[in-house]
């Protein structure tokens, strides 16, 4: 009876310091931009592997969709720290008035493509002017502008793509938008060919994609914190891109019923042989780097097509006070060819 009301004892007193330790954590909210996939796959290693609660951080992800909108939960103070899919979203953010701006940014290729089917008559983004291509609404004022600006397009050749693949699996001459960590492979699952896609990154578009939004208030008052997030972070994303990035991957499943993991398979090899976490800059600062250079570089293409006031201050979007510092050696992964 004695060594049984010891053996109790000792459990409840772990069980108490287990308690206390997680109370001692600072919980933090971070929403992702939709439902849970690879590329949001370096924030879900850093909850499998304990890298946010090393740093103190009890984080809360909470999946998106197509109701969630980031911005509106960052000005809200719903969140602490929200996912921006492309450069647009900070300065969406700063045309607002809404107290976020970008701390990191992930993947310093933006995932967008144009997809052809194999043909002679296309093997670049040159060849494509002139001709049909299906975009979205959502794109006409984003990339598109880009292309304009820097390919010569013409709105002359916009047709509307629904997000439906059928009309470019059966028309051997149509392109299409897409992301290269998902049409594509599912065009060569389903249409039983391998499409030719071309990476608008590999062509020089300057959007930074998969960033961290952290609010001003945050960013003021708690910046010791929002370093924390950042670190781990940054050691999430370099562990599921070069590591093993099955801990990462338990999380999403379970978070997304209609993932599977042949889909997160394909996205992490993607990821790895177009080296979407490198760039130039990184190989000085680090994965997650951003630049003044590249920021105003993205905003004078947008603002001198429209797409902003060029009164608009560019530089109320972001912080590099978090990242481009001393960190750990980059991984020697090859450069994607065009």
């Amino acid at each position: 009876m004695v060594y049984l009301r010891l053996m109790l004892m000792v459990a409840m007193m772990g069980s108490h310091g287990v308690a206390g330790a997680q109370d001692a954590l600072l919980k933090v909210r971070f929403a992702t931009d939709w439902k849970a996939q690879a590329e949001q796959g370096g924030f879900y290693q850093a909850k499998a592997l304990g890298l946010y609660e090393k740093a103190g951080l009890d984080v809360e992800i909470h999946g998106g969709g197509p109701g969630i909108n980031i911005p509106q939960l960052l000005g809200a103070g719903a969140i602490e720290f929200g996912m921006g899919s492309n450069s647009f979203i900070p300065l969406n953010i700063v045309k607002a008035g809404v107290p976020a701006k970008a701390v990191m940014a992930a993947f310093q290729k933006d995932p967008q493509v144009l997809i052809t089917h194999p043909r002679d008559d296309v093997r670049s983004l040159e060849d494509m002017k002139g001709k049909p291509i299906m975009i979205a609404d959502a794109t006409i004022n984003a990339f598109w502008v880009w292309l304009r600006a820097e390919y010569g397009f013409s709105d002359r050749q916009i047709r509307k793509y629904t997000f439906n693949l059928a009309p470019f699996l059966v028309d051997k001459e149509a392109i299409q938008q897409g992301y290269v960590t998902s049409e594509p492979h599912t065009i060569e699952t389903r249409g039983g060919f391998k499409p030719q896609v071309f990476l608008l990154s590999d062509y020089g578009y300057p959007s930074y994609a998969a960033m961290v939004l952290a609010r001003t208030d945050w960013i003021e008052n708690r910046s010791e914190h929002v370093q924390d997030f950042v670190n781990a972070t940054i050691e999430g994303w370099r562990s599921y891109v070069y590591g093993d990035p099955a801990p990462g991957n338990r999380l999403i499943l379970a978070a997304n019923p209609d993932m599977t993991p042949e889909i997160i398979e394909q996205a992490i090899e993607q990821m790895r042989r177009r080296a979407m976490l490198q760039s130039s800059d990184t190989e000085a600062h680090g994965i997650g780097t951003m630049t003044d250079e590249r920021w105003q570089k993205f905003f004078d293409i947008m603002s001198a097509h429209g797409v902003y006031a060029p009164a608009l201050d560019w530089r109320q979007a972001f912080t590099t006070r978090f990242v481009n510092q001393a960190q750990a050696p980059q991984p020697a992964t090859p450069r994607a060819n065009r």
